[in-house]
């Protein structure tokens, strides 16, 4: 059985669980298409393929032993890993390595995951890029801030990889890759043990190649069986086309796509309704960024005042960002973050999910920048789960697609209705 590390982390799953394959098989794919691929996309900070080999051959000898036995998997380089180093995008941090696991990848190894290495972040999760290129064209970037993450999964290194979301950590670059990501809703995933940069914003996904992946992995981290969405519903979800407050920042492509998906969608037999979103969101993304800030540089404060030297230009202007904010300007935000949060399960009453755009348009041309994460930010601050889907090509070719959002703890409907919606394409 030949590419199986092209398997999709719930085929692979499946697969391993029979033992129609084994564990060894799978990561010698997967370390084969790293030493082919590496070179050029640059996902990876650590590999350790020694290490996981021994691991795959202990768990080929034993009884399946969870819903992610014998699946490489990819972790940020913001997660602690007592057996890799964890620099957390930093220069500051170039020699730490941590005592323990973060309490996500203790679990994952517990549920069966071979922890293959660890994955370029940015610097701290926010903006200054790492190496990574996007795998469908070197020249363009892979997004951020977990790049090598959705890089490593797009490019079939590893069926499965963690990321984090701040702002649009998760959905940008599986956007811009052409990966499925999954933000969960704010506290699924417990984050004791991954860098903290905004108490009240970051939270831990993934990403995969199917919903069912990503549901797979959040499934296996957070005790909440119902996110493995094994089978796909019979149900047509009812859809809202959402083209937030920010829909004038859409570029042609992103224009164009929503058109293509509203009328592909009517033909499939779902039930698609315009979507308007309340005045008070129109100022979510300026709130998101309020917070975000301000709880950065409180966050980054031991480094800040004693490593300042190592941090990014793009570091130090966000962190005096952050301290420019007052504490009216940072209650006021939240306080409008909590309004639209229970506001919105009223929005949503007819629809079941909603559709919005992931990105502006293509991944940009050029790695010194990851992107724009203006489409992202409102469905953070509202804390809800949402999922990307990459559904179509752009003009340069590169990947293509949407968020499909829900309100709060609606994370089982939202994955079975992005998971309907991407089997339509």
């Amino acid at each position: 059985m030949a590419n199986l590390n092209k398997l999709t982390a719930t085929e692979a799953a499946r697969k391993l669980a029979t033992r129609e394959m084994s564990a060894q098989a799978l990561l010698a794919d997967c370390m084969e298409r790293i030493r082919e691929r590496e070179p050029v996309v640059h996902a990876w900070t650590f590999v350790d393929g020694e290490a996981a080999l021994e691991r795959a051959r202990r768990l080929d000898a034993h009884a399946v032993s969870g819903l992610l036995h014998g699946l490489p998997i990819a972790v940020k380089d913001l997660f602690d890993t007592f057996d890799m180093p964890a620099s957390y995008g930093s220069p500051i941090y170039a020699r730490h390595r941590p005592v323990s696991d973060a309490a996500s990848v203790a679990l994952a190894r517990a549920a069966g995951a071979i922890v293959f290495g660890k994955t370029v972040t940015t610097e701290f999760a926010t903006f200054h890029p790492g190496p990574t290129c996007n795998p469908h064209d070197p020249a363009h970037t892979p997004g951020g801030s977990s790049s090598g993450s959705a890089a490593a999964v797009a490019d079939f290194m590893v069926p499965l990889a963690f990321g984090t979301q701040t702002a649009g950590s998760i959905v940008r670059p599986a956007a811009y890759c052409g990966a499925v990501g999954y933000k969960p809703t704010y506290g699924t995933v417990c984050r004791v043990g991954v860098k903290m940069i905004s108490d009240t914003l970051d939270t831990i996904g993934g990403f995969g190649r199917s919903v069912p992946d990503v549901g797979l992995l959040a499934a296996a981290l957070s005790g909440r069986n119902d996110l493995a969405i094994d089978s796909a519903s019979s149900e047509v979800p009812r859809i809202g086309l959402c083209r937030t407050h920010e829909w004038d920042r859409a570029w042609p492509e992103t224009i164009g796509l929503f058109e293509d998906v509203e009328r592909r969608l009517r033909a499939a037999g779902a039930k698609v309704r315009d979507v308007a979103l309340p005045v008070d969101f129109s100022n979510l993304a300026d709130a998101q960024i309020t917070i975000m800030v301000r709880e950065v540089a409180q966050s980054l404060s031991y480094e800040r005042l004693m490593h300042s030297e190592l941090l990014s230009r793009e570091m130090v202007a966000m962190i005096e960002a952050g301290l420019a904010v007052t504490t009216a300007q940072y209650d006021a935000a939240r306080a409008l973050a909590r309004r639209c949060r229970a506001m919105l399960p009223q929005v949503m009453e007819a629809c079941d999910v909603l559709i919005a755009p992931s990105t502006m348009g293509e991944a940009p041309a050029g790695i010194q920048a990851t992107g724009d994460p203006l489409f992202n930010r409102i469905w953070t601050l509202l804390r809800g789960p949402c999922v990307h889907v990459p559904i179509a090509r752009g003009p340069h070719g590169l990947p293509l697609g949407v968020t499909i959002a829900g309100p709060m703890e609606r994370d089982r409907e939202t994955l079975l209705g992005a998971h309907w919606i991407h089997r339509q394409f």
